[in-house]
């Protein structure tokens, strides 16, 4: 009957959006044959699972966590059918999972509505798509009726001015911004000046993604926030991280980079149509426990998603 409902709701899925395809096709195309093939429990199927759960670069230290628990309760609770391995590794990954009912960006911003505005820090390194994503972010947040401006505080790349600012006109929202080489605090400053008095809902500040040197970043970072601080005293109220689907395990070690700078409050994942690497979600959320707010999965400026866990989980596995 398992063999049944497998091939049945295969089907379904077939039918799932295209955000996900590509780890879908991989991760749960693997789990599907390994169970497919199986027709008994033995040995050999831990390490087939091991490996499949690597192979989606969720990381060795959480593979290690999801193995561990596996072997642990198929010990423990004498476990003989391939149904119950397959609802208990579904469950594991399931308990990795941060859930962000009570951190939805929308209703935080909501919240502050008295305190205008919610000023949101954008950091990532250069090549991640951050350019891209405030615009997707700022038409996302327009279209729920905030008003929202953006502060082009990466002042190091005369490109990053211009390529925000195409972005800011296609969202249909203001940008403030001074020529290159400006003091990026000093952006900072003028567009939480001009959101305050305008009383806007949600400022987006863009920073410039130089890793290579983190003494720099760290001081501008921490000189930003202070100024902010100055007009906002609780800004920045979010800083949010973009992370680049594609580049796997690399996206672990910008975790572990910014959150060494800043305390990073949640994540934007883009380029999650562009690869198989999926899995990278669940080992960060698992290791740092930040959570994902929204997947960029497209070029257009409507191609942001919230991050739906649910969702995400049951492109990892049928229903």
């Amino acid at each position: 009957m398992f063999f049944k409902n497998l091939k049945k709701e295969t089907k379904i899925h077939e039918t799932f959006n295209h955000e996900l395809k590509k780890t879908r096709e991989s991760f749960f195309s693997k789990i599907k044959n390994l169970f497919l093939k199986k027709s008994k429990i033995d040995t050999s199927i831990v390490d087939h699972i091991e490996e499949i759960l690597l192979s989606a670069d969720i990381g060795t230290q959480t593979t290690i966590k999801i193995i561990n628990n596996l072997e642990e309760r198929i010990r423990i609770d004498k476990y003989k059918n391939l149904q119950d391995i397959y609802n208990i590794l579904k469950e594991e990954i399931k308990n990795l999972f941060i859930h962000i009912e009570n951190l939805c960006l929308e209703k935080k911003i909501s919240k502050n509505n008295k305190k205008k505005p919610y000023v949101i820090l954008i950091v990532g390194v250069n090549g991640v798509g951050k350019t891209t994503t405030i615009g997707k972010l700022a038409f996302f947040l327009k279209k729920k009726g905030f008003h929202v401006i953006i502060g082009a505080a990466d002042t190091f790349r005369a490109a990053a001015i211009d390529q925000l600012e195409i972005w800011a006109n296609k969202a249909g929202v203001p940008l403030i911004k001074q020529h290159m080489h400006s003091d990026p605090a000093s952006v900072a400053y003028d567009t939480l000046q001009s959101a305050k008095s305008k009383q806007t809902d949600v400022v987006l500040i863009d920073t410039a993604g130089r890793l290579q040197n983190r003494i720099s970043l760290m001081e501008e970072l921490s000189k930003i926030c202070r100024v902010m601080k100055k007009i906002i005293p609780e800004s920045p109220h979010e800083i949010m991280l973009i992370l680049d689907a594609t580049t796997g395990q690399n996206a672990f070690e910008q975790v572990r980079q910014f959150t060494y700078f800043v305390q990073v409050s949640s994540i934007i994942l883009t380029k999650i149509e562009g690869t198989a690497k999926g899995g990278v979600v669940i080992g960060i959320m698992d290791q740092f426990k930040i959570p994902i707010q929204y997947l960029g999965t497209g070029e257009k400026i409507q191609d942001l998603k919230v991050f739906d866990d649910k969702k995400f989980i049951d492109c990892f596995f049928i229903k």
